[in-house]
């Protein structure tokens, strides 16, 4: 096991992604942020909630997306999928989505959560902000516009993001 970012690093992390989305949305008027369940709303929860305090005032539209049914892999196999909560109750059309998921390992989660997303509408534009970009174990042509921590990790490894208010601690770990 090896620590990539421990609780401070990852406070720092998510502080210096707040302020790059900031930096190219401003007031996002017409922006919306999209976490994607069940991992990424627990750092979606975190940069909503920074914006906020580095914005006060600043209405920013903030939901959460389950991508469940819309996985290639859904039919496959014998294990039960089980369904978290969509929470999207505002339109996206023709604005700019900023999608936001831990951990970005073969791209298929982020192609999954590009066709649920049509569901609500057709965005302007989309971007992708990863916590943790897996860059070499790609299988499809999918890229963050944001990224946390680029790492270079053997297929057989793992990152576990770690969260506060799951877990007890706040870490990003590679695990053998």
């Amino acid at each position: 096991m090896k620590t990539i970012l421990n609780g401070k690093q990852l406070a720092i992390t998510i502080d210096r992604l707040c302020h790059q989305l900031i930096e190219n949305h401003l007031q996002f008027e017409q922006t919306v942020l999209i976490g994607l369940q069940p991992r990424g709303i627990f750092l979606s929860d975190r940069i909503h909630q920074t914006l906020q305090q580095l914005l006060p005032g600043t209405h920013i539209h903030y939901g959460k997306l389950d991508i469940t049914f819309y996985r290639d892999d859904f039919n496959k196999g014998t294990a039960l999928h089980v369904p978290n909560e969509t929470n999207i109750n505002f339109s996206i059309e023709n604005k700019k989505v900023v999608l936001i998921d831990d951990v970005l390992y073969t791209g298929r989660t982020i192609r999954s959560a590009l066709d649920a997303m049509l569901d609500f509408g057709r965005p302007a534009a989309v971007e992708l902000l990863a916590l943790i970009d897996r860059r070499f174990s790609r299988q499809l042509p999918i890229q963050p516009d944001y990224t946390g921590r680029t790492i270079d990790a053997l297929i057989s490894q793992k990152v576990r993001v770690l969260w506060e208010q799951r877990d007890g601690k706040d870490e990003v770990i590679l695990v053998d």
